[in-house]
């Protein structure tokens, strides 16, 4: 790309240090922006650890770029409570301190994780929560001209959206119902690639839609080079469509963290 712009994603990389350390070893590292998944057990933790959180990342100097609303229990299989009828509430509660960060922090892009099928709740039941919840995140970060992704997942057999098309769907339906305009796609090509979706056709058909890319190799979800993916061709495909945004490193390192970047140089 012709101004490649990368950022770490802080959950699955430096995760040898602690959780607040990790900002600063980013920026020891050579990047000047980050993203996280929910950095807290809980929907809303105290403003204590919010301020804990916020001075972090200032402290070290970069930027916060995307960070995910809260999703649940991601360790145990959990991918989203967005969904969930019974659990809607705190994604609800969550809203107003995920935007109250990316306020503070300059971060304008909220991943949205839609949430996994429940036994004995009908799809489209989970589908109407899951609009009524999208239109009100799309609502709230919108007041700070941000935008709330939707992520296609591999990995997890009761997760709904598998392909592009699939959370397109879902952007869609949510502009439609909502009268919003701001959700977009995120495009993960690690999780579109073994998902087996044809990346090269979303970016031709629905570039427009891509609020933010994440990369991991594949198969293995290692840094770029421990699997197939032509990077350089997506790379420059994204280029070419006008994407302008950050390139997610969201890659498991094979070794320290520190030195899995050996690849950038290539």
């Amino acid at each position: 790309m012709s101004s490649v712009r990368y950022d770490v994603n802080l959950s699955i990389l430096f995760t040898e240090l602690d959780l607040l350390r990790r900002p600063a070893a980013a920026k020891a590292a050579g990047f000047d922006a980050v993203e996280y998944w929910w950095p807290f057990p809980a929907a809303v933790p105290s403003d204590r650890e919010v301020d804990a959180f916020v001075r972090a990342v200032s402290d070290a100097g970069v930027a916060l770029v995307g960070l995910n609303f809260f999703a649940g229990d991601l360790p145990s299989g959990e991918r989203g409570v967005l969904s969930d009828p019974k659990r809607a509430g705190e994604f609800l509660d969550n809203l107003d301190v995920a935007v109250g960060i990316g306020d503070r922090l300059g971060c304008r892009a909220f991943n949205a994780l839609y949430g996994n099928r429940i036994d004995g709740v009908a799809p489209s039941e989970q589908d109407d929560v899951a609009t009524e919840n999208l239109i009100r995140a799309a609502a709230a970060t919108a007041r700070i001209d941000g935008r709330v992704l939707i992520e296609p997942v591999s990995g997890v057999p009761t997760y709904p959206l598998l392909t592009a098309a699939d959370a397109l769907r879902v952007v869609d339906r949510v502009h439609e119902e909502g009268g919003v305009d701001n959700l977009r796609l995120l495009f993960d090509l690690y999780h579109l690639t073994v998902n087996g979706d044809d990346l090269d056709a979303v970016i031709e058909r629905r570039a427009h839609d891509i609020g933010h890319v994440q990369i991991a190799d594949a198969p293995g979800r290692g840094e770029p080079g421990t699997g197939d993916i032509d990077f350089d061709h997506y790379f420059a495909a994204l280029d070419a469509a006008g994407y302008t945004g950050y390139l997610g490193l969201e890659y498991k390192p094979s070794g320290a963290s520190a030195d899995s970047f050996g690849w950038l140089a290539r």
